[in-house]
């Protein structure tokens, strides 16, 4: 049983150094050089290590992961996306919780331009917030429709963390970027639903607001400058993709020019706003690439120390059932999902998860939007959750954590509601992705 010693020391020692607070890249890169050191044969693993990162980084598939970035990094910085919400505002009107059904409507468009969660959660709690609460909204109406729909970029393209993702399984990352659009827009659909629901049996959480009157072309001129353009970025993204035209790394780098092209044709675009788009994405790449670097030697070891092979068997040794084992994964991965980041969660299952759900013959598109969905979950669940600080820091003095938990709280039910949906239905995550192999 050598291998439950292994697996133990290295998933505990990995634990142990993000309890001390070391960044997760620096976390990860040291139980792995321990590793290869101990398990691959000394100077050999680490050499072996070297050789991995060089493949993992230099790998023309983790491409797009900087373009989606920068992409999101331009529209941010040039600040088309607020443009964009005033512009949905003046149109979504008569609506019971209009400003959280807005705030929804508004965070899946910008979630489909940007693939940052926290640069969407952020924009909508800076734009949208104040005008809530002082209108007499609730703070739990307030915030989570923000930090519920913010997250929602994990799941639409471009999500660099589903390119990612698609990497260290083994999973077609176009397949992926556009199997997670119909959860995301059953998700966008089910929180405005539950909003108009809950302002029509207590209007106080979201008092009705007095609209200026306005003609036809004063509401909708707006949308048409400023939203439905952008909704064409979007269409270049993944249409590109479904038809087949472009490969990830080709739709990335489309994008990328989009963006650009919106934010000269807004003037919008400086050199300082690109400069700011450049910096934000060369940190956020190279804390993703530097993990990557060690993810392989990772695998390596485990496997090498029998680790994945024992834990494979001892699974199989109680006979499980694909969806039982399925469902097994998901609550591993919503509890690691309240501790840790998102990354070190694929880190720490990706090489026992995707060894198994092959041998039990699960769905790979499947089992790739279960991992983006459950960390969608884990940027909203108590105590560590991500999103949850991004709203504090945006929220108006007064405003505690217990509060921040409470707004959460029904949209977490709601999109645990659409990940059983998904187990029970799995053709929620694949139907769209077929109709691009067909």
């Amino acid at each position: 049983m050598d291998w439950i010693v292994t697996l133990s020391w290295m998933l505990g020692g990995l634990a142990a150094l993000l309890l001390l607070g070391l960044p997760v890249a620096f976390a990860f890169i040291t139980v792995t050089m321990i590793g290869a050191f101990e398990i691959l044969g000394g100077d050999r693993g680490l050499l072996q290590l070297a050789r991995n990162a060089t493949q993992s980084v230099a790998n023309f598939q983790m491409a797009p992961i900087p373009l989606f970035i920068l992409m999101g990094e331009i529209l941010f910085q040039t600040g088309i996306a607020h443009r964009a919400i005033d512009a949905i505002e003046r149109v979504v009107t008569r609506v019971p919780g209009r400003l959280s059904v807005v705030t929804v409507f508004g965070g899946t468009i910008f979630a489909a331009l940007s693939g940052s969660t926290i640069a969407n959660t952020a924009m909508l709690g800076s734009t949208m917030m104040p005008g809530m609460l002082k209108r007499g909204y609730h703070p739990t109406m307030a915030m989570g429709p923000i930090m519920a729909s913010g997250a929602i970029a994990m799941l639409i393209p471009p999500s660099a963390l589903a390119v990612l993702v698609g990497s260290l399984a083994g999973i077609s990352i176009s397949g992926l970027l556009v199997a997670g659009v119909i959860p995301a827009l059953l998700l966008a659909g089910s929180f405005v639903a539950y909003i108009i629901l809950r302002s029509l049996m207590d209007p106080r959480v979201a008092p009705p607001d007095d609209l200026p009157t306005m003609s036809l072309s004063e509401r909708w001129r707006p949308f048409l400058i400023y939203v439905a353009p952008l909704s064409a970025l979007f269409a270049v993204v993944i249409g590109s993709l479904l038809l087949g035209i472009a490969t990830p790394t080709e739709s990335a780098a489309l994008g990328c020019l989009a963006a650009l092209g919106a934010g000269a044709a807004y003037r919008a675009l400086t050199f300082e706003k690109i400069g700011k788009a450049l910096i934000e994405t060369v940190k956020l790449s190279v804390m993703i690439l530097f993990i990557m670097a060690a993810s392989q030697t990772f695998s390596q070891i485990l496997s090498f120390s029998g680790a994945t092979n024992g834990l494979i068997k001892a699974i199989n040794a109680v006979d499980p059932t694909p969806v039982g084992v399925l469902i097994g994964m998901i609550v591993i991965l919503l509890l690691l999902g309240c501790f840790i980041d998102q990354v070190s969660m694929l880190m720490v299952t990706v090489p026992v998860f995707v060894p198994l759900a092959a041998q039990l013959g699960i769905n790979d598109l499947v089992l790739g939007v279960v991992y983006l969905l459950t960390m969608e979950i884990g940027l909203l669940t108590p105590p560590f959750g991500l999103l949850l600080f991004v709203m504090r820091g945006v929220a108006p003095e007064g405003i505690g954590m217990k509060q921040i938990y409470a707004a959460v709280t029904p949209f977490l039910v709601i999109k645990l509601a659409i990940l059983a949906l998904l187990v029970w239905q799995p053709a929620v995550g694949t139907w769209l992705p077929g109709l691009m192999m067909d």
